[in-house]
């Protein structure tokens, strides 16, 4: 949802109103931040095409809610730049704020406003009349089917709800690029598909979509590209297609047949079941090498109790980039 925001330390701006052309909706250049003696970011740089999603991955403090509050000029990077919509983040503050959307892990909506009220209210607050502010509203409501709820005050609301009135209220200002920070936090099944299939009407629209996420399935389904942070840095950044090739086409999965065994081959894992005693190791699918690896891995053939060959995920890539444990 669109908020006040604050942020210190200007850099020196351009010619005002300068607007390079660009088609990035996103360019950050070794943008860093720390908090005391912890980098948090260390020289990130990230290009994201206008009308694309791109998501973050990374896993708890690599630093993606840092990144995003930095674009959104909610604090300021103690080194490196950054172009949002075609603005400096620190220059050019306020046209940044005019052309973004920030919407956090929790919804931020008012327990006692209707959801047509506060809808009409983020209109009025984006500088709309009321007439405009009434039929942004309706129109939003409808897009997101709240209409029927739009004269009950949001506490009735269910989380879904509550996190689509949110989104809604985040663009009532039509931006044209909106943070989404971990959005399907705390949502049902049923509630996060809703949330990606709106997601990819704003990418249809032509919005630039950055998105923080813990889930993969997520990630791998919404995103034109992902980056993959990990210590304050991009580990590894592409199309979800691209980062699987990199770190295998497929995945051979092992259930070996005791601890020791299990023990014995985990170091060459990208993927650890323990509790099953299940191993999966990269290879490219063919017959050949999934043949040479078995005999490999087990030449007495007493190791290996069954396996199975899969594609690999983005699972894969997070635990192989970021070494997270599974």
């Amino acid at each position: 949802m669109a908020k006040p925001m604050t942020t210190t330390t200007p850099a020196p701006a351009p010619a005002p109103g300068a607007t390079p052309p660009t088609d990035l909706g996103i360019h950050a250049t070794a943008l860093t931040k720390s908090y005391g003696p912890i980098r948090v970011l260390d020289g990130i740089d990230l290009a994201v095409p206008r009308g694309s999603v791109l998501a973050l991955l990374g896993p708890n403090g690599a630093g993606k809610t840092t990144a995003v509050r930095l674009l959104a000029t909610l604090t300021a990077p103690d080194s490196g730049t950054a172009r949002v919509a075609g603005y400096d983040i620190t220059a050019d503050r306020a046209d940044v704020r005019r052309r973004i959307s920030l919407t956090g892990q929790f919804a931020a909506v008012d327990e006692l406003q209707t959801g047509a009220e506060t809808l009409r209210m983020m209109g009025r607050l984006s500088g709309l009349s009321g007439p405009r502010a009434r039929a942004r509203a309706a129109e939003l409501l409808e897009r997101f089917g709240l209409t029927e709820a739009a004269g009950r005050t949001a506490k009735t609301y269910s989380g879904g709800m509550r996190r689509r009135l949110d989104l809604a209220a985040s663009l009532v200002s039509r931006p044209e690029v909106v943070f989404l920070d971990e959005p399907t936090t705390g949502l049902d099944p049923r509630s996060r598909q809703d949330l990606w299939e709106l997601v990819r009407e704003l990418r249809d629209d032509g919005t630039t979509v950055l998105l923080t996420t813990q889930y993969l399935e997520e990630a791998d389904r919404l995103a034109d590209r992902v980056a993959v942070l990990s210590e304050g840095r991009i580990a590894a950044e592409g199309t979800p297609q691209e980062l699987k090739a990199r770190v295998a086409g497929h995945r051979l999965d092992l259930t070996l047949t005791g601890r020791a065994a299990y023990d014995a081959l985990a170091p060459r894992a990208v993927h650890r079941a323990p509790d099953e005693l299940t191993l999966g190791l990269p290879t490219d699918g063919s017959a050949a090498h999934v043949r040479a690896l078995l005999d490999e891995l087990d030449p007495d053939r007493t190791a290996v109790a069954r396996f199975a060959l899969r594609t690999a995920t983005l699972d894969d890539v997070f635990l192989t980039l970021t070494g997270a444990a599974p």
